[in-house]
């Protein structure tokens, strides 16, 4: 809903201001919660070998750092645009915006597909027996007809999957209390390391990937138009969120390397389905197949109707070829950019696996995120009128830092990864020159807004 807002010129219109704390807050962990847990907790196993929960405890502290600029930034300038609205704001190189917006962009798709390679997995195979790759075609077939029919997720279902997401992995956490208290399992395996590489290089690996699953904290900008104090509730409901899907991880993760040896949980495109299966408290392994797909499956659907409403936005803008602004004339769904998006996951599910893709989703967003730690320093020169959360120098400064170093090839990332990300920035390039190229030729250069938007 929007109200109109009337004063000299044409009639705007802006989001209505709805939101609670409490609502901000499930929307934080819902966007957490997802294919991350569900998928990866096997492929960080095998970085550490045995106290699996590490990983995910130093990538909740680190993205803690990164989450301080954001609360800054949404508290200074409450407005649904996210990273590429802050490096415009900061730098204001239409360029550097672009690709900041386009790099998010990716990471949406590359998250997608890395969910869609999970949903064909294991949790598909209780089911019905399909190789990954066709289970993951299959899955964004279905993703692209219901975003071609125009079907957006509200709130209210947001809060309905966040509940049937954390029930999934109460549900793991209860068998792993039971099994502590029946005395199964093995707890000395979920305090031991084993790494490949070393405690510290394992524990780094680990932890670059285990920051996936933490990932989605930042797509919560997008509602500060929307909250009712913005200022206030955002810090709290983000770090709130934060803490409750990393104290849940924990306890998943202590819980799968405490049941599951670590070479079956590494083998395994359905991790926590191994460890409901050797659980002494009886739960049906298809209903929990069932939990996960909707988890991973959710997490997909919601990666790709943002990055093809992005697309057409860009489009509609005069950033990109116009041709991706293409609305069908009975559904009113974008659908060039629907084909252009799903085309690309359909490429990246054929060429890589759910733990290189949510490498290449990882490195993307580590690159975002290192320029907006930046960003909220050099914008400390410019005040806003309205309070509004103020994070200690050092959080930012050290989140940018941490983000490049975690983007490093020693973390253990394969060079296939660095060159998927690469490819696909330079897609970006590309629509970005031709799209000026063929603006120059006409004479209609775009300007980009303050917003980090083009004027048309």
């Amino acid at each position: 809903m929007a109200e109109a807002i009337v004063g000299p010129g044409p009639v705007q219109h802006s989001l209505k201001r709805v939101i609670g704390r409490r609502v901000l807050l499930l929307f934080v962990i819902g966007d957490i919660l997802g294919a991350g847990i569900y998928a990866l907790v096997g492929k960080v196993a095998g970085y550490v070998g045995g106290a699996l929960w590490v990983p995910f405890l130093v990538a909740f502290v680190l993205a803690a750092l990164t989450a301080s600029a954001y609360a800054e930034l949404v508290g200074k300038y409450p407005q649904a645009a996210g990273a590429a609205l802050y490096a415009n704001k900061a730098f204001n190189i239409p360029f550097v915006t672009f690709i900041v917006a386009f790099a998010v962009l990716m990471s949406g798709i590359t998250s997608a597909s890395a969910a869609a390679r999970a949903f064909g997995g294991d949790y598909l195979g209780e089911f019905v027996t399909l190789p990954v790759v066709v289970g993951a075609f299959i899955f964004l077939g279905v993703v692209a007809l219901v975003n071609f029919a125009g079907i957006s997720e509200s709130i209210k279902v947001n809060v309905v999957l966040t509940v049937i997401e954390a029930f999934g992995l109460l549900v793991v956490i209860a068998i792993g209390i039971y099994a502590l208290l029946s005395g199964g399992g093995e707890p000395a395996r979920a305090l031991s390391f084993h790494p490949a590489n070393g405690a510290f290089l394992g524990v780094l690996g680990g932890t670059a990937l285990a920051f996936y699953a933490l990932l989605g904290f930042e797509d919560s900008v997008n509602l500060a138009e929307e909250s009712k104090d913005p200022q206030r509730d955002y810090p709290r409901a983000l770090f709130g969120g934060l803490a409750v899907a990393a104290v849940i991880y924990m306890a998943v993760a202590f819980t799968a390397t405490m049941l599951v040896d670590t070479e079956t949980l590494k083998s395994s495109t359905g991790p926590l389905l191994e460890v409901v299966k050797v659980a002494g408290l009886a739960f049906p392994p298809k209903l929990f197949a069932l939990i996960a797909l909707l988890a991973v499956g959710n997490t997909a659907l919601i990666n790709m109707l943002m990055a093809s409403r992005l697309v057409y936005g860009m489009a509609r803008e005069g950033i990109v070829p116009r041709v991706f602004a293409a609305v069908h004339p009975t559904r009113s769904s974008p659908w060039v950019a629907i084909v252009f998006t799903v085309g690309i996951a359909a490429v990246l599910v054929a060429t890589g696996d759910v733990g290189n893709l949510a490498d290449t989703t990882v490195l993307l967003l580590l690159c975002v995120f290192a320029m907006v730690n930046v960003a909220v320093l050099v914008l400390r020169k410019d005040r806003v009128e309205h309070d509004h959360y103020r994070a200690p120098r050092w959080m930012p400064a050290l989140g940018a830092v941490v983000c490049l170093v975690l983007a490093l090839p020693f973390t253990g990332r394969g060079g296939d990864v660095y060159l998927r990300a690469g490819v696909l920035i330079a897609v970006g390039v590309v629509l970005w020159f031709v799209n000026r190229l063929f603006l120059a030729g006409q004479g209609d250069r775009p300007e980009v807004t303050s917003e980090g938007k083009a004027a048309s």
